[in-house]
């Protein structure tokens, strides 16, 4: 964690937030903890298993031979 006085608040804190906040930043005052400033993951949302159900449609003779291929068969 990064302890920063409340006075230099003002200075650094626009350049800390640019940055990708790691770990959190304690704000003091007098040496005192006031305030906790931490980073917001910019995490991928996760997976839903069956979130695609019904979105293919598979036709009934889908394995069937085609007719262009006969004479291959």
């Amino acid at each position: 964690m990064q302890n920063i006085d409340i006075s230099q608040v003002k200075h650094k804190l626009p350049q800390l937030l640019e940055q990708d906040i790691e770990e959190a930043i304690i704000i003091t005052k007098q040496g005192l903890p006031i305030a906790k400033v931490i980073g917001i993951s910019k995490k991928k949302k996760q997976r839903e298993f069956g979130s695609a159900k019904g979105l293919i449609k598979m036709a009934d003779d889908f394995d069937a031979p085609l007719e262009d291929f006969k004479e291959y068969m």
